[in-house]
């Protein structure tokens, strides 16, 4: 049996998963053959490895067949890897993809080093992630219905005079709506039923997050988030259903670049040039966090419902949530009194409230449940 490590590629689909593997003394990757995603494929592909090398590391793209494979292999003690395909290095001329050569690929890459893995959550901080992407669709659905709804009537010039917020008095006015046809009414009602459909799949949704999350490992965090301002319970726990613990960056900088919200850049030689927000992280968590930084455009002051949310929490973190209060409520100001767009200002607040979440996670204390 040999001793040396050896890089395994596997290139993941829903029935099928290609495999090359690249040994440790620099030789050509080896094409294996393609196998299924059973188990037992799996274990027969183990023992095949060990019998070259006692120690395989695998690697795979994150994708849409999740991480199962991944907690396969580390349950059996053996090291893997999910990589971002976005930062896998490409060749600009390179216009064949194939299964085996991106096995081939994934193989060399590893060996090499030039491969970033991804996070990979907890089976129970999964689950609260589903739960919480699960409420952002309903949330669209239910945008998307009532953009319907409100087509077919503006068709039809059949105007509400008040505000439409779909609350007791326009409800009223929309059960004594009359189309003009009875097919369009037909329309009309199946358009208010997809309404009400979708507010009752978003309150069950809700209901079942808030109750989820009370035994969840990383409660605690959630409601110590909630002493900033803007960030109330959907913020806070999509944050952290995305992200995982905090502390696990070092660094708040490794936060924002993990967000995606910090500058892009182009420099060359004495020149540089700052560009927009790279964008590349976590979407659902930098969407939350800037709808989180627009409640900051307004003056600094504790609210009655923050105050709520502070009322049981240690000192050090109600005085982190307000040194953030007052730091972003003036960088808004100062950024926007500079002719900065407000949509420019608010991203750039975002960024600095991350930092003090990141800060805010740091002094939770931590269970043996929450490592």
């Amino acid at each position: 049996m040999a001793h040396s490590t050896l890089f395994v590629g596997l290139d993941v689909h829903k029935d099928s998963i290609a495999v090359a593997y690249a040994g440790a003394g620099g030789e050509e990757p080896v094409f294996v053959g393609t196998i299924g995603t059973r188990q037992c494929d799996l274990d027969a592909l183990i023992r095949r490895l060990r019998a070259k090398a006692r120690e395989p590391v695998f690697a795979y793209e994150a994708g849409p067949c999740g991480y199962g494979l991944y907690r396969a292999l580390t349950k059996q003690a053996l090291a893997c890897l999910v990589v971002a395909p976005s930062l896998i290095p490409r060749r600009a001329g390179d216009r064949v993809k194939t299964d085996r050569r991106d096995a081939l690929t994934l193989a060399r890459l590893l060996r090499s080093g030039d491969l970033a893995s991804v996070y990979v959550p907890r089976v129970e901080d999964e689950a609260i992630r589903d739960l919480c992407r699960a409420r952002e669709d309903a949330l669209r659905d239910g945008r998307a219905a009532k953009s319907r709804l409100k087509a077919l009537l503006l068709r039809q010039d059949i105007r509400y005079v008040g505000r439409a917020n779909w609350g007791p008095a326009h409800l009223r006015w929309l059960a004594e709506v009359v189309c003009p046809t009875p097919a369009q009414q037909i329309v009309f009602q199946e358009y208010v039923r997809a309404v009400t459909e979708q507010q009752e799949r978003l309150a069950r949704l809700e209901h079942e997050l808030a109750e989820q999350v009370r035994g969840w490992r990383l409660a605690p965090v959630v409601e110590a988030l909630q002493a900033l301002r803007g960030v109330q319970f959907t913020v806070a726990v999509t944050t952290v259903a995305e992200l995982g613990d905090l502390c696990r960056f070092d660094r708040p900088r490794q936060l924002m670049s993990s967000l995606g919200l910090t500058p892009s850049e182009y420099s060359s030689g004495a020149t540089r040039h700052l560009g927009g927000i790279t964008k590349a992280g976590n979407g659902h968590a930098r969407r939350v966090l800037v709808e989180a930084a627009w409640a900051y455009r307004y003056p600094a002051k504790v609210s009655r419902h923050l105050q709520l949310r502070l009322q049981h929490l240690p000192k050090p973190i109600p005085d982190i949530a307000w040194r953030a209060q007052v730091r972003l409520c003036a960088r808004f100001r100062r950024l926007v009194a500079r002719g900065k767009n407000p949509n420019i200002a608010v991203v750039a607040v975002a960024r600095e409230l991350a930092a003090f979440m990141w800060a805010i996670a740091r002094e939770v204390p931590r269970g043996p449940t929450a490592e």
